[in-house]
């Protein structure tokens, strides 16, 4: 049986920039031919706007238009909260207090086309098309408290989604270049479209990035270097329906509910004898109401969970489950290093790398330019 977790379906594949180009100003006495040369030349292209007028003023400019193709693999860590469940199109019910997540990893690899063109000598824009296959493997369990007012864990569960993505999207990076150092601020703005999920879901990225680029002998052939950053923002609400049968790892589930609903009922046990054991000027304290009010309040929603489980044992084909969270990256930063070799001003060949706090990400992808 297919496992599906409905908890963090919004898994999204980040779609990032393409090779690093950019109006390089020429500068330094060594480079003072190929400064003359570039103002010297006729600039044959329409865009960038005011592209004539930059190569004038001695700036190498990239040609104008572009088509890539990139391969990205992400693996990263989020956080879930709010979390409400209800089945059967019945009321939902906010499980916050109840479920626990110890792991909510998503993992995602695909790939995009990216066509871009320089409107102005210092803006790129771009368009995003990407076919991805993410997966989410998710760790919760159900928790109760006990007489001591201890939450105890009643019921483990692993579950790990996998499925398809098409995004779209668009993007916008200002950049500028010295002498073959630049810094470029990549922008993206995208949007994926999941079977599981009632709405797209979005995320926007910000990349700023600084490097060098060295040329050799051929000046169109080149090798840069570059670090920065990537910071992933995704929409946090996310909501949708599923088959229960999709939701709950069936396999040997009845175990494991029978074995909750053990530990249900113990806990419970336990509560009502501390309770009974008070005095009556006890059973009126705030703390100690509020305490068996908290724990009562627990077992119900707990013994829901469980019977629905049941449900979805029984009738595996016909239950479904409505549900609603927010979630977001566990770290919205993570650094990058990459470099890119130019065979020329037309092929280029990129490589880069994430890595630190929750986030790893890697990107290889090719570049073919040409002028407009």
């Amino acid at each position: 049986m297919k496992k599906v977790s409905f908890f963090i379906i919004a898994t999204i594949v980040s779609v990032e920039a393409a090779a690093q180009v950019y109006s390089d100003k020429i500068v330094g006495k060594k480079n003072s031919a190929l400064a003359d040369s570039v103002k010297a030349r006729e600039y044959p292209y329409v865009l960038p706007i005011w592209g004539a007028k930059a190569a004038k003023k001695g700036f190498d400019l990239p040609y104008s238009a572009g088509l890539s193709v990139q391969y990205l693999w992400q693996q990263s860590e989020l956080v879930i909260n709010n979390l409400q469940v209800g089945f059967n199109n019945g009321p939902k019910t906010s499980l916050d207090q109840i479920v626990r997540f110890n792991l909510a990893t998503s993992t995602a690899s695909g790939i995009n086309f990216r066509p871009d063109v320089w409107v102005l000598p210092f803006l790129n824009v771009y368009g995003i098309v990407a076919k991805s296959s993410p997966s989410t493997q998710v760790g919760y369990g159900i928790y109760v408290p006990d007489a001591s007012g201890t939450w105890q864990q009643i019921l483990a569960l692993n579950s790990t989604a996998k499925f398809d993505a098409t995004t779209f999207g668009f993007g916008i990076t200002p950049t500028i270049g010295v002498g073959g150092g630049w810094l470029a601020l990549d922008m993206n703005f995208a949007w994926s479209d999941i079977a599981a999920l009632k709405d797209p879901a979005y995320t926007f990225i910000f990349g700023p990035r600084m490097g060098k680029t060295f040329r050799f002998k051929n000046s169109e052939r080149s090798i840069a270097f570059w670090a920065g950053g990537f910071r992933l923002l995704l929409n946090s609400g996310t909501n949708g329906s599923l088959n229960v049968s999709d939701v709950l790892p069936t396999d040997q589930l009845q175990a494991k509910i029978d074995q909750g609903n053990q530990r249900l009922s113990d806990a419970q046990l336990s509560v009502d004898t501390w309770w009974t054991a008070l005095t009556p000027k006890e059973q009126n304290n705030p703390v100690n109401k509020a305490k068996y009010e908290t724990a009562n309040q627990a077992f119900d929603t707990a013994g829901k969970v469980l019977n629905a489980a049941t449900v979805a044992v029984d009738k595996v084909n016909q239950a479904t489950v409505q549900y609603s969270l927010d979630k977001r990256p566990k770290d919205m930063w993570n650094f990058v290093l990459g470099t890119q070799y130019q065979f020329n001003k037309h092929f280029m060949l990129r490589a880069e790398y994430g890595f630190l706090g929750s986030r790893q990400q890697l990107i290889t992808g090719l570049q073919y330019r040409f002028g407009l």
